[in-house]
Parts: structure tokens; C-alpha cells; sequence
């Protein structure tokens, strides 16, 4: 719906604010911008809808922005009070759904950013990296083919002083290919396992016998080693803040579960495809 009015409001870009708005010298949320009948429609109101718009109403101009979000929530406010009766039981799961949701991510902001503290971020920089081993990277490149038969060949040319990225560019079917297999550089945990342990046990410009991964047979050469160094804690800060963000939610959940009775079993007793059966709500 907004997004309809939004272009239908892009004709009047002229239009100036609202007068009320406008009367008052220090703008507040609880400001009154619009009245429906005795309903009152505050700043605040239009705050909170603009917050959730899609990052593209950044461009549109204020002027139409501001009228947009105000229309949008006098042509809400009139359909609410032609509403008659209870609500749908669509409507009324929604609802309670929004209202579950709102509530809960406002207490869960006040937990996360309780934990965000300069000293707490200090205190998980340290732990992660003041005592860490050093990490040693490795920049590799390797032909890829389908059979082992094919990769001995390739060392035996290699061995005969053939130029490994060229073979690489005429033979590999990896991706890396036509850059000569270039891997660039990498660390622990980023190659498959068969594959790093393979480019660890060499020396610098050595290359590997035959190695098979999921991918098929790999002739790696090492090209050289280097110990990776500690990242500054501005490189990391946004890593460290979600891990403790995470760790606050986990032990909060599990705090307020301890002190609860959370009983999951009729659910669990249901056919799991209920979870597309949405036309029950039509009932």
C-alpha cells in the first residue's frame, strides 16, 4: 500500500509540511501531526513506520516522504475504525504475532547492547588473540584434473622444467585455471582438509604428489609461507560484537527458560507439514 502512495505522492513534491508540525519549535515524538476523529496520529507514529522502510526511500525527498507516511497512516487509521466486530483469525494471529515480536526485540535491544561495552569488546579481542599461536598462511596453486594418471603426468613435465602455470592454464578444469591456479593466500580451515594438509607438508616452490579431494586429483605448488599478523581491533570489532551479542541472547534465553514452563510437546506430536497448511486460517 505505501509503496502506492509513495509513487502517487511523488507528484507533489511541492507540497509543504504540516502545519502542526510546523507551530511547534522543539519537534518530540509525542508531537500531534494528524487527529482521525479523537484518534491522534503523533510524530512518533510516522518515526516508527519510516523506520521500517526499505532502504531505497532514503532518495525520495523529505517533502514527499513526510506526506507519504502521513497519508499512509490516516488512510490506516480510517480503515481501523470502519472495522466491525472482531478481527479476522488471520488478522488476529497477526496481531499477536506483531505484538510478540515487537516486545520481544525490545527487550532483547536492551540485553545486546547492555554487553557491547568498550571494555567487554577489549576483553574477547584479548582472549581471541593476545595468546593466540601464531597462524601461519600459505599461497598456493594447483592444477585440477580428473585422474590420477593425468596428474602424474603433469608432475612428470613439471619435473622436466615445465612452467606449472601454464600447465595449469592448459589443463585445469578448476576455476583457477586460466589465472595459472592461483589460490592466492589462505589459512587453516578455508581448503579441505586433504587439500591443506597437502600444501603444509611443503616446502616453498615444492609441489605435491597426486592429491584427491571431492573435487578430483590436485598437483599443488607452494609458493610461499607467512605468518599471518594480529588484526587490529577496529578489523575485528564487528566479528567480536556479534559473537557476544550471540552469547548474551543464548544465556539470557536459557535464563528465562530455566524459570519458565515451556512445554513443546503437542506441537511436537503434529504432522510437521501443518506449516504449509495457511488456508486453516480462513476458518
Amino acid at each position: 500500500m505505501f509503496r502506492h502512495l509513495m509513487t502517487s505522492t511523488a507528484l507533489t513534491a511541492g507540497l509543504v509540511l504540516s502545519t502542526p508540525l510546523l507551530a511547534q519549535d522543539e519537534p518530540s515524538a509525542e508531537m500531534i501531526v494528524a487527529t482521525v476523529g479523537e484518534t491522534e496520529i503523533t510524530l512518533g507514529h510516522m518515526l516508527s513506520l519510516r523506520a521500517g522502510l526499505p532502504q531505497q526511500y532514503d532518495q525520495v525527498p523529505p517533502e514527499v516522504l513526510f506526506k507519504g507516511v502521513l497519508d499512509q497512516l490516516v488512510q490506516q487509521t480510517l480503515l481501523m475504525k470502519a472495522h466491525e466486530g472482531d478481527p479476522s483469525l488471520a488478522a488476529q494471529m497477526q496481531l499477536d504475532n506483531e505484538r510478540r515480536a515487537i516486545l520481544a526485540a525490545d527487550v532483547a535491544e536492551d540485553v545486546l547492547n547492555d554487553v557491547l561495552t568498550d571494555a567487554a569488546l577489549q576483553e574477547a579481542f584479548e582472549a581471541r588473540y593476545a595468546d593466540a599461536d601464531p597462524e601461519t598462511e600459505y599461497k598456493a596453486a594447483h592444477i585440477l584434473v580428473e585422474t590420477e594418471a593425468e596428474a602424474k603426468k603433469l608432475i612428470e613435465e613439471i619435473e622436466g622444467g615445465a612452467n606449472f602455470a601454464s600447465l595449469a592454464q592448459e589443463h585445469s578444469t578448476g576455476p583457477s585455471g586460466p589465472s595459472g591456479g592461483d589460490l592466492g593466500w589462505f589459512g587453516d580451515g578455508v581448503m579441505v582438509p586433504e587439500f591443506f594438509d597437502a600444501v603444509a607438508a611443503l616446502g616453498e616452490g615444492g609441489v605435491s604428489a597426486p592429491v584427491q579431494t571431492q573435487f578430483g586429483w590436485h598437483v599443488i605448488q607452494l609458493k610461499e609461507t607467512r605468518i599471518k599478523e594480529r588484526p587490529a581491533l577496529d578489523e575485528v570489532r564487528e566479528e567480536l560484537a556479534g559473537e557476544l551479542r550471540q552469547a548474551a541472547f543464548d544465556a539470557y534465553i536459557a535464563e528465562l527458560e530455566a524459570e519458565s514452563t515451556v512445554a513443546r510437546d503437542a506441537g511436537d506430536a503434529l504432522d510437521p507439514a501443518l506449516i504449509n497448511q495457511t488456508d486453516l486460517l480462513e476458518n
